[in-house]
């Protein structure tokens, strides 16, 4: 069984920045914004900590998006000045990544020294990348390539933000789910078997410490019907700790994903609609956990909101005080389920 007794109420990484630390970015003067930051990742720690949160993150306030991490630290990509329709800026690669240095470790170390609940990193997966920003003759052969560059310096920052204390990281591909369906959407530049080939390389460590975890997000929303078949594949191939995956939406597809996993893998639900600020009847959500607690050993499980609050910073989904009210529930169902063990 997977001991995740320390993650049971969990988010999945980036937060609504507060108005203070969008002035300073706004600003342009680069001392006021790396005080407004750490200002920020300060409060953010205090509220994940007085919400009850068994992980704390730095709210990805220090990126633009979700994907900040990696592009912004390492050479080979550039902006192209477009934005997608998921409002995310356009990037493509035009020579194989390389990492200067850590990518996260040194802001990890702002988190363990600011409290001792768990420290929690999310990461863009390699295979995302590679297959969002990868562009025949640009300088990078193919697109399997790309995302083999990536989770090798992926990996190597994992094993370093385990060193550095962090015990849970989570690896982001968006686009996972929708290759789930029995109608599989695009899969961008790179293939569904390559997608799994690729972030399975960066979810390996070479040794893995007491109490340290890897999760993957694989999207936002469960396909209309879940290809079962796909979906085992999917598990068997990323040999990831935690599965992260929307269960706010009450359908069968959802239950579908959960009853795919191998029972050795735990499931963090994702109760809550992160997108509406209306918030969910306790009883609605409690009649979902039970449907799972049927065929999965609920001690295998936690709970979290349906994906980021921000994953783009200029495009909060909800405000900060909504944000809140949804966390709050998060941890109210937890109570339900686990009583006062955590």
């Amino acid at each position: 069984m997977a001991d995740t007794f320390n993650y049971r109420i969990d988010h999945h990484g980036s937060l609504v920045r507060p108005a203070e630390l969008v002035a300073a970015r706004a600003a342009g003067d680069p001392e006021a914004l790396a005080a407004a930051e750490r200002k920020a990742v300060e409060e953010a720690v205090v509220l994940q900590r007085r919400l009850r949160s068994t992980v704390v993150t730095d709210g990805d306030f220090p990126r633009e998006d979700f994907r900040g991490a990696v592009l912004d630290a390492v050479t080979g990509f550039r902006r192209t000045g477009e934005v997608g329709a998921d409002g995310l800026a356009g990037w493509v690669a035009e020579s194989l990544p390389k990492a200067d240095g850590p990518l996260l470790a040194d802001r990890a170390e702002l988190l363990t020294a600011l409290t001792v609940i768990a420290p929690k990193v999310s990461l863009p997966s390699p295979a995302y990348l590679a297959a969002t920003t990868y562009r025949p003759g640009l300088g990078v052969a193919s697109a399997r390539e790309l995302g083999e560059a990536l989770a090798e310096i992926i990996q190597a920052e994992t094993e370093l933000l385990v060193s550095k204390g962090v015990r849970l990281l989570q690896l982001n591909n968006p686009l996972l789910l929708g290759q789930l369906s029995t109608e599989p959407a695009d899969p961008g530049a790179l293939s569904f078997e390559d997608a799994l080939a690729v972030d399975a390389l960066a979810v390996r460590l070479a040794t893995r410490p007491e109490g340290v975890r890897i999760g993957v997000a694989p999207g936002h929303a469960a396909p209309a019907a879940v290809d079962r078949a796909r979906a085992e594949r999917l598990y068997g191939a990323i040999p990831a700790d935690r599965w992260i995956l929307p269960f706010d939406q009450g359908t069968d597809a959802e239950l579908d994903l959960v009853r795919a996993l191998p029972e050795d893998r735990d499931v963090c639900l994702g109760v809550v609609d992160a997108t509406v600020p209306e918030l969910e009847d306790v009883d609605t959500v409690m009649a979902r956990i039970d449907a799972v607690g049927a065929f999965k050993d609920l001690e295998d499980a936690a709970v979290s909101p349906s994906r980021g609050f921000a994953d783009v910073a200029s495009r909060p989904l909800l405000t900060a005080e909504q944000q809140r009210g949804k966390i709050v529930l998060v941890e109210t169902v937890a109570r339900y389920v686990w009583g006062n063990e955590f």
